[in-house]
């Protein structure tokens, strides 16, 4: 299954993978349409099923609960709710897939945060009898943050409706309005019962109104951008590679992976933040010499320069380099329990550099039921969403998150002791907004 790209790079990986987060309020049914996703595409071991069969039983329950299939953590069984994000992995003949079911609760929505940071698709639960809920337009503004690229509504427990196509019809219709609102970019509605296995993998019986694909159909065959080219390359230097042996005397190599784009010898490209040039001369890759290389691929670049060139260097097309700053506004979510505050001095990570930075300004804080904004907060607290200014000590080249999930993104961390505090997005806030919504700001928020 591999799928030819422009100047001859040859990428099967991407053609045949898909990773895709879930998501929704409490007690929506996330884990139990994953259980049932796996359960029906025969992706559980035998032993697997025979453990949460016994482990229903234990609760009194006849039939198996395939909730407890990702639901591991121990206070996740007792109390019924997912808490962690819980990644699982399946395939079937036409594709491979990642999968992270991420919590429900407002207070875990960091954890949603990193479910969907490298997803391409997220499946946002409804429940059928309540509609279109807080937390529902809490999770398809964090999927427009993230840029997630594909949305599902799964609007689940359609048999406690009675089937009903009016219901399904007004759901999708309300949620499909505010995620556009959002910017984002497409949604698929389907209606479902991940209890009794309604649509998920085989069509219903009970929903002869519906015409469109399973939950599964849907995953199978959603388009995965699989061309390398389309994107500018980015290279971050991760390890200098000078053996000094007798037989390679004057070796210099930098070693790292592909963040994006293509690298082909013969290229022209720009050190960041130095903003020297040279031209690649050799590309390893697996130990073997090749042309060409293409983002996620791990390879050793050669240049015809003797440059001074390190760890967090960043390596870009000549013609295409992203600016280098010192400056940095961003959307950000605070993972950490302490909070962040203005006037604080961190480790801001980008790729492989990581550098010293402090935090000169939290404009303002977002709210996410109604994307309303809190300006001048002073401080953000686990799960709050906001806007922040940074001031770094060195320059960086950073790209804006909408033009590169992987450069565009970076974390901040507590010097004092290593925790990570803050994942942030570069640049704007959401994709863009219906023109009669957008509003006038003059603190930042680009909506």
């Amino acid at each position: 299954m591999s799928t030819v790209v422009e100047h001859g790079v040859v990428g099967h990986e991407a053609a045949s993978l898909l990773r895709f987060a879930t998501a929704g309020s409490v007690d929506d049914g996330k884990s139990t349409l994953v259980g049932r996703l796996l359960h029906d595409s025969k992706s559980v071991l035998a032993d697997q099923l025979e453990a949460v069969e016994r482990a229903s039983l234990g609760r009194g329950q006849e039939a198996p609960d395939l909730a407890l299939l990702t639901d591991g953590l121990r206070a996740e069984r007792e109390q019924g709710i997912t808490i962690d994000v819980a990644y699982r992995y399946f395939a079937t003949p036409r594709r491979r897939f990642i999968l992270a079911d991420t919590p429900g609760h407002v207070q875990y929505t960091r954890n949603m945060v990193t479910g969907a940071s490298t997803a391409e698709l997220a499946v946002v639960l409804v429940d059928a009898r309540n509609g279109v809920v807080e937390q529902t337009r809490r999770h398809a503004a964090v999927a427009a943050l993230l840029r997630v690229p594909h949305v599902v509504l799964a609007v689940n427990k359609m048999d406690l409706v009675d089937y009903a196509e009016p219901v399904f019809a007004a759901i999708a219709g309300e949620f499909t309005a505010y995620a556009a609102s959002l910017g984002v970019p497409e949604v698929t509605a389907i209606p479902i019962s991940a209890l009794a296995g309604d649509n998920v993998v085989s069509p219903s019986a009970h929903m002869d109104w519906y015409g469109g694909p399973t939950v599964l159909e849907h995953l199978e065959t959603v388009p995965v951008d699989t061309d390398p080219a389309r994107d500018p390359a980015r290279f971050p230097v991760q390890y200098v590679i000078r053996p000094q042996t007798a037989d390679h005397p004057d070796y210099r190599g930098y070693a790292g992976q592909i963040a994006s784009g293509v690298l082909r010898v013969g290229d022209e490209v720009s050190v960041l933040p130095s903003g020297r040039t040279s031209t690649v001369t050799g590309l390893d890759a697996l130990g073997r010499a090749v042309g060409a290389a293409w983002a996620p691929q791990s390879v050793t670049v050669t240049l015809a320069d003797d440059l001074d060139i390190s760890r967090g260097d960043l390596l870009a097309p000549a013609a295409g380099a992203p600016a280098v700053t010192q400056d940095v506004e961003a959307t950000v979510c605070h993972v950490a329990d302490r909070p962040l505050t203005a006037g604080q001095r961190v480790l801001l990570k980008h790729t492989t550099r990581t550098v010293k930075a402090i935090v000169k300004e939290i404009p303002s804080r977002l709210t996410l039921d109604d994307l309303s904004q809190h300006p001048a907060p002073g401080e953000l607290a686990a799960n709050d969403i906001g806007r922040v200014r940074i001031r770094t000590a060195e320059p960086l080249a950073l790209d804006a998150y909408a033009d590169s999930r992987r450069t565009g993104s970076f974390l901040l961390i507590d010097p004092s002791d290593g925790t990570t505090l803050t994942a942030g997005m570069a640049g704007t806030a959401f994709a863009a907004r219906a023109a009669e919504d957008a509003v006038a700001d003059d603190e930042g928020w680009d909506f």
